[in-house]
C-alpha cells in the first residue's frame, strides 16, 4: 500500500531490525500491535527517549481493538513507551493509512527542517564564539551608564574577548567600570568619545596611547542593538610594535649610507663567492675530461707492463724489480686521478668497510711530503679497532685535506698527530651523540688555533682565513659534507695559541675489511679460448688490449668504431663477445651493442670506459680505465657466462 502510494518503507522482522534501521534515519515507523506484545520494548524506549530535542518520531500502531482505553486496556502502555503514536484499528481502508503515513511524513519533513534551522543557529553561534575568543583583536561591548560627572559621563563593559588583556594590558574587565581603572581625565576623554558613537550612530576609527599601561592602540567603534538596547562595540589591536618599527625605520633611515655601504660589501661577497663556484664548475669539468685522456694512456702502459711483468716473472729479477716499479707508479697515478675526480665530485660515493690503519699507514709517506720537513708527523692508532662504513678514496682525500689546513696553521713547524681510537670525546671533550657506535679519527696539529668567532664559521662554504688564492674555503665544508654523508659527525674545536684537533666520527662496520690488494702481478682468470670483437677508437687503447687478449689465448678482430665493428659481424666473423670503448665517433659503444644484438642476439658485450663516473646507465656490463690484464680477464669472464654485474671495476678501486 504504501509503495503504491509512493512512499519508500523498509520491512523489519523484528523491533531490534527496525531499531537499527531507525538509526539510518527515518519519517516514521509502522509497528503492529503482536510485535510490540511479544517483545522487549526497553531498547525501543531508550531509542525513543535519546532522541534528538529537534525530533520526535511518528509511530502507527496497527491494533485489533482500536486505541480507546475502553476497548483496548493495553493502550495506555503504548501511549507511555511510543509517545508520539496514532493508533490504527484492523481492519482498514487502504485510503486511511496512506492519509495517516502522509501526516506522519509532513510532520517529520518540519522536524528535520527545524533542525536544519537549530543547526544553522548554532553554526552561527559557534562561528561567532570560534571568532570572539580566537581573533587577535581586542574586542568589547560597553554600556553606558549615568555617572556623578552627568549623564552617560561613565560604562561598564558587558562582554570582552580573551585578546582584550592581552592588547589592553587590563585583566578581568568584564563588569569593571571605566572609572576603576584609569584616571580621572582619562575616563573624560574615553567617555566623550564613545558617547559621540553611541547617540550619533557613526562609526569611528582613531589611534591613542594608553596613559596608564604605555600602549599603543589603533582602535574602531561601532553602535549596536541589542533587544531594543543601544550599546558600543569597540575593535582594537595594539599598535606598539608597529610605532617601534616607525622608529626603528627612522633610525635605519638616519644610517642609510652606512647600510648601502654594507650592501654593497654583501654583493662583492656573493659575486666573489659565485665566482670561486665557477672555477671550481670548471675545474671539475676540466678534470673529467682529463680524467678521460689519463685514463686512456695508462690503460696500454698497464697492459704492457702487465705483460712484460708475467714474461719476467722468476727468470729476470732486475727487470721484474723495474716493470714491478712502473706498475707500482701507473697504479699511483690511478689513484691520483681517482683523487681528482673526487675533489671535482665526479665520482659516486662507494662505501664499503675499511681498515683505518692500513689506510693511514698507507697515506704516511704522502702526509710527510704534503705537510714538509718543518712538521714532525705522529700516528697513534688504537689496536684492534673494528672496521667503518666509508669510501676509501674520500676519507684520503678527507684526511689530506685535514693535514693540509694543520700544515698551514703551523708556518714554523709543530707537531701534526693523527690518531684513532673507539668512540669517546677526542683531544678537548667534544662527544657527539651516539659516539661510542664510532670510531673518532683525529687529526690534531700544535698551530696557531682559532677563537670563537672564526671557529663558528669554520665549516661554512667559503668561508677562509688564507690569503686570496691560497684557499677555496671549501676544505672544511667538504669533510664536513662527507661526514654526515656517511652517517657519522664532524667535530672541530680550537683556541687561539693551542692548535686545533679535527675529529671525524665515521661508524663501526659489521664486517671485517677486506685486504687492500698488492700491487704485484695478479694471476688472470682463465677463460676458454674465444673469438673477441674488440672497438676502441684509440689506437694505443686498442692495441693494448688486444695484446692483453692474444696473451691469454683468445682470437681478436680488432674494430676502430661502431661502424667497422658491424661490417665485421655482418661479414661472418662469428664472435663470441664484443669488448667496446663507450663514447666512439658516430656509434657509441652503449647503440653498438643494441645493433649487434639485433645481428646475433644474445652476443655477451663488455664496455670499457675512461669517462668520469664509470657507471654509465646504459643496461650493460662496465670495465673502468685503466685495468690490468687479471681484471679484463675477469670482467669478460663474468660478461661471457652471464654473472656480470653493472660495473667492473679493477681490484680495490673506487668508481673512477
Amino acid at each position: 500500500m504504501l509503495g503504491e502510494a509512493g512512499i519508500e518503507a523498509a520491512i523489519c522482522a523484528s523491533l531490534a531490525a527496525a531499531i537499527g534501521e531507525l538509526d539510518h534515519g527515518a519519517a516514521f515507523l509502522l509497528v503492529t500491535e503482536e510485535a510490540i506484545a511479544t517483545s522487549d520494548l526497553h531498547p525501543l524506549s531508550v531509542w525513543l527517549a535519546e532522541q534528538e530535542e529537534w525530533s520526535d518520531l511518528p509511530v502507527i500502531l496497527l491494533t485489533s481493538r482500536g486505541g480507546g482505553l475502553e476497548r483496548n486496556p493495553a493502550a495506555a502502555r503504548h501511549l507511555e513507551v511510543l509517545g508520539n503514536v496514532t493508533f490504527l484499528e484492523r481492519p482498514f481502508h487502504p485510503t486511511t493509512l496512506v492519509s495517516l503515513a502522509r501526516s506522519a511524513l509532513r510532520g517529520r519533513r518540519r522536524q528535520y527542517e527545524a533542525r536544519a534551522r537549530l543547526l544553522a543557529l548554532r553554526d552561527s553561534e559557534e562561528r561567532y564564539r570560534t571568532l570572539f575568543d580566537s581573533m587577535d583583536e581586542g574586542f568589547c561591548i560597553i554600556d553606558f551608564l549615568d555617572g556623578p560627572h552627568g549623564p552617560l559621563s561613565d560604562y561598564v563593559h558587558v562582554q570582552a574577548n580573551p585578546a582584550y588583556s592581552a592588547n589592553a594590558g587590563v585583566p578581568d574587565i568584564v563588569g569593571k567600570r571605566l572609572r576603576e581603572f584609569v584616571s580621572p581625565s582619562e575616563a573624560d576623554a574615553w567617555a566623550a568619545i564613545y558617547r559621540g558613537v553611541l547617540l550619533t550612530g557613526e562609526p569611528i576609527r582613531f589611534e591613542r596611547e594608553l596613559a596608564e599601561t604605555a600602549r599603543y592602540l589603533e582602535l574602531s567603534a561601532f553602535r549596536i542593538e541589542t533587544q531594543g538596547k543601544r550599546q558600543v562595540a569597540v575593535l582594537f589591536k595594539d599598535a606598539t610594535a608597529r610605532r617601534c618599527a616607525e622608529n626603528a625605520l627612522r633610525e635605519l633611515n638616519e644610517t642609510l649610507e652606512r647600510r648601502v655601504e654594507d650592501a654593497v660589501a654583501e654583493r662583492e661577497l656573493a659575486a666573489a663567492q659565485l665566482h670561486e663556484a665557477q672555477k671550481l664548475e670548471t675545474l671539475g669539468q676540466l678534470t673529467g675530461g682529463v680524467a678521460h685522456d689519463i685514463n686512456n694512456l695508462l690503460t696500454p702502459i698497464t697492459g704492457a707492463l702487465d705483460l712484460l711483468s708475467r714474461r719476467y716473472l722468476g727468470t729476470d729479477e732486475r727487470a721484474a724489480r723495474l716493470v714491478g716499479g712502473a706498475l707500482q707508479s701507473a697504479e699511483r697515478a690511478r689513484v691520483l686521478v681517482s683523487r681528482l675526480l673526487g675533489f671535482a665530485r665526479r665520482q659516486a660515493l662507494e662505501t664499503r668497510p675499511v681498515d683505518v690503519l692500513t689506510l693511514v699507514e698507507g697515506m704516511r709517506d704522502l702526509v710527510a711530503s704534503s705537510v714538509g720537513a718543518a712538521v714532525a708527523v705522529e700516528i697513534r692508532i688504537e689496536p684492534d679497532l673494528p672496521a667503518v662504513i666509508a669510501d676509501p678514496n674520500q676519507l684520503e682525500l678527507a684526511l689530506l685535506n685535514l693535514c693540509v689546513n694543520a700544515r698551514d696553521a703551523m708556518p714554523s713547524g709543530g707537531r701534526l698527530t693523527i690518531s684513532a681510537a673507539r668512540g669517546g670525546a677526542g683531544e678537548r671533550g667534544a662527544v657527539p651523540a651516539g659516539a661510542e657506535e664510532h670510531v673518532r679519527l683525529s687529526v690534531a696539529d700544535t698551530g696557531t688555533g682559532m677563537d670563537e668567532a672564526t671557529l663558528a664559521r669554520a665549516i661554512e662554504p667559503f668561508y677562509s682565513t688564507k690569503e686570496v688564492g691560497k684557499g677555496t674555503g671549501l676544505g672544511l665544508s667538504m669533510v664536513h659534507g662527507l661526514a654526515a654523508q656517511l652517517g657519522g659527525a664532524f667535530v672541530l674545536t680550537s683556541a687561539p695559541g693551542e692548535g686545533t684537533c679535527a675529529d671525524l666520527y665515521l661508524r663501526v662496520a659489521q664486517e671485517e675489511a677486506a685486504p687492500a690488494p698488492s700491487a704485484g702481478t695478479t694471476d688472470a682468470t682463465r677463460l676458454p679460448p674465444s673469438t673477441i670483437l674488440l672497438v676502441d677508437d684509440e689506437e694505443l687503447v686498442r692495441t693494448g688490449t688486444a695484446d692483453m687478449l692474444r696473451d691469454l689465448g683468445h682470437v681478436v678482430h680488432e674494430a676502430e668504431n661502431g661502424a667497422d665493428a658491424l661490417a665485421k659481424l655482418t661479414g661472418g666473423i662469428g664472435a663470441d663477445a664484443i669488448v667496446t670503448d663507450y663514447m666512439m665517433p658516430g656509434i657509441s659503444g652503449a647503440e653498438l651493442a643494441e645493433r649487434a644484438r639485433k645481428l646475433q642476439p644474445g652476443l655477451p658485450v663488455l664496455v670499457i670506459t675512461g669517462y668520469a663516473g664509470g657507471n654509465l646507465d646504459i643496461g650493460l656490463p662496465q670495465l673502468a680505465k685503466p685495468f690490468r690484464q687479471a681484471d679484463l680477464a675477469s670482467a669478460l669472464e663474468k660478461v661471457v657466462t652471464g654473472t656480470s654485474g653493472r660495473t667492473e671495476r679493477p681490484a680495490g678501486d673506487p668508481p673512477a
